[in-house]
């Protein structure tokens, strides 16, 4: 009798821990990352285009490929350009445009996501061709979870999220 009980509090136990564990790590998840906000006219002219290699890779997202480019995305920053030519890869520049995640090109357009919006931009003229607004939801945090850390001001847009730790 007594090992029975010795079992039943050992379980008991057992159980206060891993329900406090999982409920510590749900907490820490929904606190990992906080969003940063753009006003939607700033998000309007921040479209533009850098050459050079100022710009570092630190978030690398999807690549995309049209001869002799390639475009790599810089998640919630912009998309990096660089030539392929002779298979000599030399960075060319970098496509300013916060919340960016995704972009496909098609002749000398590159279409691509600026938060909300999806923003055509030429790609021998390099300016912006044409905006249709909120197309898109906003960029959600990398865990899945939807939280803001504050009443937002009005007309403004989430463009990237941050992770806190």
């Amino acid at each position: 009798m007594k090992q029975l009980k010795k079992s039943v509090l050992f379980f008991i136990f057992l159980a206060l821990i891993v329900i406090q564990g999982s409920s510590r790590d749900d907490y820490y998840d929904y606190y990992d990352y906080y969003a940063v906000y753009m006003n939607r006219d700033d998000l309007k002219k921040s479209i533009s285009y850098k050459s050079g290699t100022e710009q570092e890779m630190k978030n690398p997202g999807k690549i995309y490929y049209k001869h002799p480019y390639l475009y790599v995305n810089e998640k919630y920053k912009g998309v990096h350009v660089f030539d392929n030519t002779d298979a000599k890869l030399e960075k060319k520049g970098f496509i300013v445009a916060p919340g960016c995640l995704d972009m496909a090109v098609k002749g000398d357009i590159i279409y691509l996501d600026n938060a909300v919006d999806l923003v055509s931009f030429n790609l021998k003229t390099l300016k912006e061709t044409k905006r249709i607004e909120n197309v898109f939801p906003e960029p959600v945090a990398p865990n899945g979870i939807v939280r803001y850390d504050y009443e937002r001001p009005e007309n403004f847009v989430v463009v990237e999220w941050v992770k806190r730790y």
